[in-house]
């Protein structure tokens, strides 16, 4: 079983339902197939702005990455699909190693930082998401707040600690450590943590919620939770986002990312949308909607938010984020995952 199988088998089982049509603009008669593991209700009104401005007829399916991924796999050589729009840099780090993703020319690879595609050029990162520690304003000096994760082991965190072990950031997470600390260095951050006693949560949001109640100080999530909460509630949130220093694991920022497949018969459509997905129009629309960083030059974030360029990240291809099996496995011998 190869690891692409291992990735997919390991989410939830999520229905490919057909296809469907994002727009029908134009009289160009050009078409293009995209498998998108992003969801519909967020990046349809861009695939439908994309085809009203090309005229190029989109079909779209949809379903979670990891399951397109698979998908495309089984489908081998018959795959309709012309581009690959996955939710996390891993699921494209498993095609690319399986050989099903080209090269993209260098006006596309050359717009987004060397940080944020893959070292041999097969898929490009087109939004942003950072590992952040939010905690509680209230109760929480920043000054205390460790510039490593590996820190929060002290024992002084015990009892102060939420985190999301099922949820795919954090096992994106859990990846990036076994490939910077070791298998080992993951495995003793893991039961440090668990030696803490943190509070499980379902998801990154309920542990936001929980920091910003005072349930707990800190938490382990992506940074945009906390703009969703604060739209949600008029800015009123007793909490912020702590971002790590120096390299740190946990100052990961994963990608959503494209890809044109070896199959495609369309690739100059194909490389026209990944190019769309890297303009300014897009990437304003990633900013404003789900509060993701721009992953181009020139295009604002969040007004408060720390700027991409400011966080030093590990220094890893994104692209060997693929071995969820192995994080799953070393979750489950932990404990942390049942």
């Amino acid at each position: 079983m190869n690891k692409l199988t291992l990735f997919a088998g390991a989410s939830a089982v999520i229905a490919l339902v057909g296809f469907a049509t994002a727009a029908c603009g134009g009289d160009s008669g050009a078409t293009l197939t995209v498998y998108s593991g992003r969801s519909e209700s967020l990046v349809r009104p861009l695939l439908e702005r994309f085809s009203d401005e090309t005229g190029i007829d989109v079909k779209v399916r949809y379903a979670g990455t990891a399951e397109l991924a698979s998908t495309i796999l089984e489908e081998g050589d018959n795959s309709p699909a012309d581009v690959f729009f996955a939710q996390d840099a891993g699921a494209l780090g498993a095609l690319a190693g399986e050989g099903r993703l080209v090269e993209l020319p260098d006006s596309i690879l050359d717009l987004v930082d060397a940080r944020f595609r893959s070292d041999d050029g097969r898929w490009v990162g087109v939004s942003g998401r950072a590992r952040v520690v939010v905690y509680n304003t209230e109760n929480v000096d920043p000054a205390t707040l460790p510039d490593s994760i590996l820190d929060f082991t002290d024992a002084k965190w015990k009892g102060r600690i939420g985190w999301a072990p099922t949820n795919g950031s954090f096992q994106a997470f859990v990846t990036a450590l076994r490939l910077t600390q070791g298998e080992d260095g993951a495995r003793a951050w893991l039961e440090g943590i668990r030696a803490n006693n943190p509070v499980s949560f379902d998801g990154n949001l309920p542990a936001l919620e929980a920091v910003a109640s005072g349930e707990i100080d800190v938490a382990f999530i992506n940074h945009y939770y906390l703009y969703q909460l604060r739209s949600e509630t008029g800015g009123n949130v007793d909490a912020a986002n702590h971002f790590l220093k120096s390299g740190d694991p946990g100052a990961l920022v994963n990608v959503a990312g494209a890809a044109i497949l070896d199959t495609s018969d369309s690739s100059e459509e194909a490389q026209r949308f990944v190019e769309w997905l890297l303009s300014g129009e897009s990437q304003q629309y990633f900013a404003a909607e789900t509060h993701e960083y721009p992953i181009i030059e020139g295009v604002p974030a969040e007004e408060d938010l720390v700027s991409l360029d400011q966080i030093q990240t590990p220094r890893i291809d994104l692209s060997d984020l693929n071995d969820l099996e192995g994080t799953l496995e070393l979750l489950r011998e932990t404990g942390v995952l049942p």
